[in-house]
């Protein structure tokens, strides 16, 4: 019983922390304050475009986020020129997930409020190393 009420803890948190979430243009996120090394973070690959490290809270044994270095608020607001990142993204996020959970892994883009979406910066989830329940929501 005791991790199902911890998962409907750490769920109702993330909830609560995108209700409460704000678009802010002109302050920089905490996405923007790793990629400038202003905050730490367990970094397991960075090129010109993009970042991956590993998730403080992770929800499963692999569980890390992949972000372009250009901020991109949420995936709503991407648009035509934004079409190489989204790739570079993509493509990133299964190199690193093929390597780390070569069994199977699920990405998640969270994208506003009712999405649960906290950070204003477009971010994937990968997750996996273990089997992944559905439906995901």
């Amino acid at each position: 019983m005791y991790i199902v009420e911890r998962i409907q803890t750490v769920m109702s948190s993330e909830v609560e922390k995108a209700q409460q979430a704000v678009h802010e243009a002109n302050k920089p996120t905490i996405f923007d304050k790793i990629i400038s090394k202003e905050i730490p973070a367990d970094i397991i690959y960075e090129d010109d475009g993009c970042l991956a490290f590993n998730d403080i809270n992770p929800q499963a044994p692999v569980h890390f986020l992949v972000i372009p270095k250009k901020r991109i608020p949420m995936l709503d607001m991407a648009n035509e020129s934004d079409i190489e990142v989204l790739g570079r993204l993509m493509l990133v996020a299964k190199k690193l997930a093929q390597e780390r959970a070569p069994n199977g892994y699920r990405l998640v883009i969270n994208n506003g409020r009712d999405g649960c979406q906290s950070v204003f910066h477009l971010h994937i989830h990968i997750v996996g190393g273990r089997q992944l329940g559905w439906p995901p929501g």
